[in-house]
């Protein structure tokens, strides 16, 4: 117990003041989201591209990429939310099918194995297939949030535990907390969304 305090006190004090602007603002980005607020892009965004210079800074160059692709999807969220198919509350956009999500997991699966076979083979990568995988459905799971579809949040649930496994197991261990924040703060939004639909469903039935 000792151990762990003294190791997760020495990374609490490496914690950079930027790092610590983007962690502050990637919560913040989903206590919007679970009130349904425009401004979870613009905390996303800015959040990203902090994590873009530090990721670029410390030579993790796929890293940089995918914060760079997390900044071209909050774009996309900001624009959905303010004039496409998220621009209504999540209680009337249609919920997509359990055959559909099967279908589009299958898909993402295969996308993710070919990655993690292609990064094993000509990469030293570590925690290849956890990691791709993890990757390729956050991506996912963001974009089904850009479109305000409940189910983002059962994705998240899964990916943030394994980020808690994941960082956790490879030291980070401030890291690995963050992401067990993230899933209270995934079933917070989870219950906030049940709310606002269930308030939407109450004014509706006393208009009529």
């Amino acid at each position: 117990m000792m151990t762990f305090l003294v190791e997760l006190g020495e990374q609490v004090a490496a914690t950079s003041f930027l790092e610590w602007v983007a962690v502050v603002l990637a919560v913040i980005y989903l206590v919007l989201a679970a009130h349904q607020s425009l401004w979870c892009w613009y905390a996303a965004a800015v959040s990203c591209a902090i994590y873009t210079h530090l990721m670029f800074a410390a030579n993790l160059y796929m890293e940089t990429v995918l914060q760079l692709i997390y900044i071209a999807l909050a774009v996309y969220g900001w624009w959905q939310w303010r004039f496409g198919r998220g621009s209504t509350l999540a209680s009337e956009v249609r919920s997509l099918s359990w055959q559909w999500h099967l279908a589009m997991s299958l898909v993402m699966a295969a996308i993710a194995a070919v990655i993690a076979m292609l990064l094993t083979a000509y990469t030293s990568a570590d925690a290849v297939w956890l990691d791709t995988y993890t990757t390729v459905f956050s991506l996912f799971a963001t974009w089904l949030l850009s479109r305000k579809q409940f189910a983002n949040w059962w994705y998240w649930l899964v990916i943030d535990s394994v980020y808690v496994y994941l960082y956790a197991s490879k030291g980070f261990v401030v890291t690995g907390a963050l992401y067990f924040v993230y899933l209270i703060l995934v079933c917070y939004a989870m219950w906030q969304w049940r709310i606002t639909e269930q308030a939407d469903k109450g004014a509706a039935a006393v208009a009529r």
